[in-house]
């Protein structure tokens, strides 16, 4: 084995459940909760237009959406070496917290069923379609997502229904926690691969999920993220709630927002007494306008 990949099987080797999500968050506790706190507050302005918006470039942006969140894979400069970090850190993730957590009989099984999750990421839990493109039943699917919601892998978003008088579908929408391990599980290591990739859209979603999820979970005031999907098929991708408000957010990977984009925020908002603002999260590079509290939102805002 050469020096380089034992370096990163190092680093992996260090790598179990829980210990990943606090260990591996580039930044202390404190100034964890005063970013994310910025975050909602942003999020819950009304003078959202004068926010001052990081200078970080777009091909930055990218990048760091394929590369996710963890800050050891922020300090490998080479594809090669993240690539490798990736495969050490799934490959001991799943040989050491897993075997052990769950004892499971068939690897192979678990290990097939959790590369089939990532071009699922974003989308509402049909767990009859997974347990059959797996080969397993749905008992064993269960066993399964629950061990890697324990170790912190994915996340299951429930849908919103407070105080609206509609059908709701009552799924969860399956997240990964990290868009740097869904991009490598669908073969996706550089801004042109993204690009090209079908599944473009559900890494980007992915990784807004991410970021708003480590606002709701270590901010200082007690918040929540939900998504909405009714019957009609009226779908928002995050609903974030933040003591009796809420704001509706919408995750387009694109450097372009039309009026249409708010067309489902906009039903909400006739709907929904406490809904504060709406918002479109997008690869461009200014906060536009789009009607009373209705706004495009620069995706560098997250940062």
């Amino acid at each position: 084995m050469s020096s380089n990949i034992m370096a990163y099987k190092d680093v992996a080797d260090t790598l179990s459940g829980r210990i990943v999500v606090l260990e591996l968050m580039p930044l202390s506790c404190k100034e964890m909760a005063s970013r994310n706190d910025k975050v909602l507050n942003t999020l819950f302005s009304k003078n959202i237009a004068a926010v001052k918006l990081s200078d970080i470039k777009r091909d930055n942006i990218i990048m760091h959406i394929i590369n996710g969140g963890y800050p050891e894979v922020q300090k490998i400069d080479d594809p090669k070496g993240r690539y490798l970090w990736f495969g050490s850190y799934i490959s001991t993730y799943i040989e050491r917290d897993i075997r052990d957590i769950g004892k499971l009989r068939h690897m192979d099984k678990f290990i097939r069923m959790f590369n089939m999750l990532a071009s699922r990421s974003s989308q509402v839990l049909i767990k009859t379609d997974i347990a059959r493109d797996a080969g397993i039943d749905i008992k064993t699917l269960d066993n399964y997502l629950k061990l890697l919601e324990l170790t912190y892998q994915i996340y299951l978003l429930k849908p919103y229904s407070k105080n609206i008088n509609k059908r709701f579908v009552k799924s969860s929408k399956i997240f990964f926690t990290d868009s740097g391990v869904v991009s490598y599980l669908l073969g996706i290591s550089s801004s042109q691969q993204l690009m090209a990739s079908h599944y473009k859209g559900a890494v980007f979603e992915t990784f807004v999920f991410a970021e708003l999820l480590k606002a709701v979970k270590y901010a200082e005031h007690p918040a929540q993220v939900f998504f909405y999907r009714t019957f009609d098929r009226k779908e928002i991708d995050f609903i974030v709630e933040k003591g009796d408000s809420i704001v509706a957010v919408e995750a387009k990977f694109s450097q372009t927002v039309t009026k249409s984009d708010f067309r489902h925020i906009i039903d909400l908002g006739k709907s929904a007494g406490n809904l504060s603002a709406g918002y479109v999260f997008y690869m461009g590079e200014h906060i536009l306008p789009f009607g009373e509290n209705l706004y495009a939102l620069p995706v560098k805002i997250l940062f």
